[in-house]
């Protein structure tokens, strides 16, 4: 009896260990429930899901593992019902280890039917869990058809706090740098195209060297040659009068290299502002005539007297800044007055070549008018020849 006996409660030890091993393991389980079963199309309604499992295990529900949760529901039943993202959860203790965490989601669908909502799976460490199967029945609002004025809902509003870029297209908005890029490049090639038309050339034209500065700049050469030292009397003077005549044209406007030594005199004696220094001028061209007309050798002094006061004749009548300023307001005016009147050929010239382009009414009737000028001033021309045939076979009759 007693070997029995010990079996037996051996036995049921071991049972009891088992047992408590298998309550301590207790594996996962899940419940899905609806708080209705019917409801109506558009309306919101629950499912509540009750997930059983021991309290420090983590797991989560796969249907919502792999979502887009920005997109705010999961289509379930071919796209017919809609589970919102937006769902609650909340834990309750059981004891013993155990908890029972309750999902509340939002379920919604737009077509009227009814569905068998798929099994709910629940995934804990290596444990998985599925929920049994639940129906719903959506019916249709009533009366409602698809020629139906929709009633009841109100007009789409602007966002708070909204401001002018919010009602700017999203292509401009974002790519706004990218539209004013392509602006300014058009605009810089329709400016550049103007510019090349107009003045023949893209880049801005370099302003002329003032007379004074070339006179000057050509006087210190000619001096540094040396040339009448070295005999070249004809070509030394031909220098010096070139640089004098093309002085007086810059500074004074006299076109003195198309002019003879008489006609550059009376140039200067009618002008105020140098026909005080005329003398300089009448020795230097007087030497000059002598030596390239009359093949006459000048003395070393008439070369250095000439060089002097064509020397003086410059630096005495150098500009003002007052004359400065006024040649240069008269230069801007002047390049101002020629590029608007370049600008206006131009344009006249494109608006021309687009009216010569289109075909008028008044050429087909001139040139109907025309037809009938000619065809009679042929006709006429006619009726003369024979004229003038019949004469001419008179005469040879006669």
């Amino acid at each position: 009896m007693n070997k029995l006996h010990k079996r037996f409660t051996y036995i049921l030890v071991v049972l009891l260990c088992l047992a408590a091993q298998a309550a301590s393991a207790s594996p996962v389980s899940i419940k899905a429930k609806l708080d209705s079963v019917q409801m109506l199309m558009g309306t919101l309604n629950n499912l509540t899901l009750e997930v059983v499992q021991d309290k420090n295990a983590k797991g989560e529900l796969s249907l919502f593992k792999n979502v887009n949760l920005q997109m705010g529901y999961v289509p379930v039943c071919n796209d017919s019902v809609e589970l919102r993202t937006s769902f609650t959860r909340d834990t309750v203790d059981l004891g013993s280890g155990r908890v029972q965490i309750n999902y509340k989601i939002p379920v919604q669908a737009f077509d009227s039917g009814f569905y068998q909502l798929p099994q709910f799976i629940y995934v804990s460490g290596r444990d998985t869990a599925r929920s049994n199967v639940v129906s719903l029945k959506v019916m249709p609002v009533p009366g409602l058809t698809a020629e139906s004025p929709l009633v009841g809902y109100a007009d789409v509003m602007d966002p708070p706090g909204r401001t002018f870029f919010d009602k700017v297209p999203d292509v401009i908005y974002n790519f706004w740098w990218l539209i004013l890029l392509a602006i300014a490049v058009i605009a810089a090639t329709v400016l550049l195209i103007i510019r090349f038309r107009t003045q023949g050339t893209l880049l801005p034209a370099k302003p002329k060297p003032k007379p004074y500065d070339v006179a000057m700049r050509e006087m210190n050469a000619l001096k540094a040659q040396k040339l009448w030292e070295g005999g070249h009397d004809r070509e030394y003077f031909t220098r010096l009068t070139d640089i004098l005549r093309t002085y007086l044209e810059g500074r004074f406007g006299i076109n003195a290299m198309e002019m003879t030594t008489r006609q550059i005199e009376e140039k200067i004696s009618a002008d105020s502002r140098i026909k005080d220094k005329k003398k300089y001028v009448s020795q230097v061209l007087a030497i000059a005539d002598f030596v390239k007309f009359a093949g006459a050798r000048p003395l070393a002094e008439d070369n250095v007297k000439s060089f002097d006061n064509a020397m003086n004749f410059i630096q005495e009548t150098k500009p003002t800044p007052e004359e400065e300023a006024a040649e240069k307001a008269a230069a801007e005016e002047a390049a101002k007055a020629a590029a608007l009147a370049a600008r206006r050929q131009f344009f006249a010239g494109n608006s021309n070549s687009k009216n010569a382009r289109k075909p008028g009414k008044g050429k087909k009737g001139s040139g109907k008018n025309k037809g009938k000028h000619g065809s009679s001033q042929s006709k006429g021309k006619t009726v003369s020849d024979k004229k003038q045939g019949d004469n001419i076979k008179k005469g040879g009759n006669a």
